[in-house]
């Protein structure tokens, strides 16, 4: 028998190359940072605000992003937006000092405010409803991908190309990435030429009648709880991908390369919790038919595993110590992942690019505030432990306000009427 690839796993396959590059394109500044510094002469806390540059659009479009993939479909928006931070990428290149390098940031964070809430909404009908987890998991790995690639493929590139040619190459790639998803995804799978009725029919339906208006303030109520939740989660992701190469060669000495190296190891343990994290989720779900526990028992664990690792750096400063700390850290911190996004398709899966949206504005807030408290916290100080024992106990609040989320109950239903402690009853 012939083997063919399936048009929902090569789908999925260029959303988890979009993850991949949408990544290595906001984190490269992490690993160039030291070489920036020293060439536009910034602080540790304008390097903070830097870091924090791409948050600010990447935060608004959270929510505005996430209609626009509803109404416009994910092919066109998609599209713009490899369009804007593939031109965002190559300006960094041409930056002369510290206002144009925000600017450029920016204009990064506007092109890839969007991208993740639009994913889901292509992953919403071109994904199984039992694979939805699996799904979020692995292109969330593929981020967690790109950001251990990064800092050893950013190092490399500056060999080569200087820093600044190594944002206008990666550019080059994104604009590629966007043209070939415009050439192949369609929003309606029944329109693509290469799906069978045996995918069509694996897939959920798609609603009737007209496009539904967004209820925000019901789905405003009905997010707030998973918003919180991510906006810890992301406290801590934003602290690790801005500072961690930083962290290692100022803290302990090392050159670029290996500060590049250790924060690359880091960063693998993450893809495996991203990938482990949607799977055990899933499988949960199949076991037990119980959406909520199979949500929240990863996420908690992923919560307290990410606590209960980092505590040790805080009396052993052994680089090899940390290192393996930090790494198991961001493993339990990357379980969370799988289930967390599969929470927006869950409660609200008409409305899933604007819920995903809700969803990870917490997180673009966290973008925000960490990079530059962590910035203001090392200049002050000068200890690069402090910042760590501040998401110590972000993680701690998040695994607390996990409880506060139902997806067990759709908010289809809570819009007509069910209460929510009628499901948590039943379950």
């Amino acid at each position: 028998m012939k083997f063919r690839f399936k048009a929902t796993h090569i789908v999925l396959a260029m959303l988890c190359a979009m993850y991949f590059i949408t990544y290595v394109d906001r984190v490269n500044i992490g690993t160039a940072a030291s070489e920036i510094q020293k060439e536009l002469s910034l602080t540790n806390t304008q390097l903070g605000l830097v870091f924090s540059a791409f948050a600010y659009p990447y935060l608004l479009f959270q929510i505005i992003g996430g209609w626009v993939g509803d109404h416009f479909g994910p092919r066109k928006t998609l599209l713009w937006c490899s369009m804007i931070w593939a031109a965002a990428t190559i300006a960094t290149g041409f930056v002369t000092g510290i206002v144009s390098l925000f600017i450029a940031r920016v204009a990064l964070g506007f092109g890839e405010g969007a991208t993740f809430p639009t994913a889901t909404r292509a992953m919403q009908y071109w994904t199984p409803s039992d694979k939805r987890g699996f799904a979020q998991g692995l292109t969330h790995a593929f981020a967690r991908l790109g950001n251990a690639a990064t800092p050893p493929l950013i190092a490399l590139l500056i060999a080569w190309v200087t820093w600044r040619g190594s944002f206008v190459a990666l550019g080059f790639v994104s604009l590629v990435w966007g043209i070939a998803w415009a050439w192949y995804f369609r929003n309606e799978p029944r329109e693509h030429a290469g799906m069978t009725e045996a995918e069509l029919a694996s897939l959920p339906p798609r609603p009737t009648g007209p496009r539904p208006q967004v209820p925000w303030s019901p789905l405003l109520r009905r997010m707030w709880p998973v918003t919180l939740t991510y906006f810890c989660y992301g406290w801590s992701l934003w602290l690790y991908l801005n500072w961690l190469p930083l962290f290692f060669k100022n803290n302990f000495g090392l050159d670029i390369k290996k500060s590049a190296l250790f924060a690359s190891a880091v960063f693998f343990a993450g893809v495996v919790g991203d990938s482990m994290g949607g799977i055990l989720s899933d499988r949960i779900l199949k076991r037990t038919g119980r959406i909520r526990f199979a949500r929240l028992s990863v996420i908690v664990a992923g919560f307290a595993g990410a606590l209960a690792s980092l505590l040790p750096i805080l009396f052993i400063h052994d680089i090899t110590v940390v290192a393996l700390c930090l790494s198991s850290g961001f493993f339990f911190a990357e379980l969370v992942i799988g289930p967390i996004w599969s929470v927006p398709m869950d409660i609200a899966p008409r409305y899933s690019g604007t819920a995903s949206g809700i969803m990870n504005s917490g997180s673009a807030l966290a973008a925000i505030v960490s990079p530059i408290v962590a910035g203001f916290v090392i200049d002050a100080t000068g200890n690069w432990y402090l910042p760590f024992l501040m998401s110590m106990g972000l993680l701690t609040l998040g695994g607390f306000s996990a409880f506060m989320m139902h997806p067990e109950q759709p908010f289809d239903e809570i819009a007509v009427g069910v209460p929510i402690g009628k499901a948590v009853a039943a379950e």
